[in-house]
């Protein structure tokens, strides 16, 4: 069976859907990196349904999971996923949107990838439009959670290159590709939702 589940998205997708209504804009095309099984973007389709909303992620199985769940969506307004690797150097094969999306990808992944998503980002992202981070990060000034320090610890021992990454790293590259983070929400688990902003020129 294509479908894949993933608990964590049942958990997150409500808190995560309340930030977003605070900040996503009222139209456009929003760009999720790291779609995952595909189990968000069904979910924020149906929720934001004035927003089109375009999944993608560098797996086939997680392609081929979110092309199912799209299968059994009602909806318009949510696309076919396409592959993307945040952090190929290639051209993105979406050229335009008016937010980005990632969730849970920044500590999965290598860093080249978070890189990656910004300079994507300021491709094809207009002036002020928010790219969203959502997952666990460390915080100067804030102690570790046990959770988390366990979480990172069981990432690396997976791949070495994965683990939480610093808030002030993820800062300095989004500052690098004409980004500033405008807003941090707490969220449930320990978890962050980070919002940077593309500045204006």
């Amino acid at each position: 069976m294509a479908k894949q589940h993933a608990p964590a998205a049942l958990r997150n997708r409500e808190p995560i859907a309340e930030v977003l209504a605070q900040e996503l804009p009222a139209s456009g095309t929003v760009l999720e990196i790291a779609s995952g099984t595909g189990e968000h973007a069904v979910f924020f389709a149906d929720r934001f349904s004035a927003l089109h909303w375009q999944p993608t992620d560098p797996s086939a199985e997680a392609l081929a999971s979110i092309a199912a769940y799209r299968a059994d969506y009602a909806g318009d307004n949510l696309a076919a996923p396409v592959m993307l690797d945040a952090a190929a150097p290639a051209t993105w094969p979406v050229s335009a949107a008016d937010a980005l999306v990632c969730i849970n990808m920044v500590h999965i992944s290598v860093w080249e990838a978070t890189v990656g998503l910004f300079n994507g980002g300021a491709q094809v992202l207009g002036p002020e439009a928010p790219v969203f981070l959502y997952g666990p990060y460390w915080e100067e000034g804030v102690e570790a959670a046990a959770s988390n320090r366990a979480f990172d610890q069981s990432l690396k021992a997976r791949n070495p290159a994965w683990g939480l990454r610093n808030i002030a790293d993820v800062d300095r590259v989004a500052a690098e590709h004409g980004f500033a983070r405008s807003n941090r929400y707490a969220m449930p688990a320990n978890n962050l939702t980070l919002v940077y902003r593309k500045r204006s020129a």
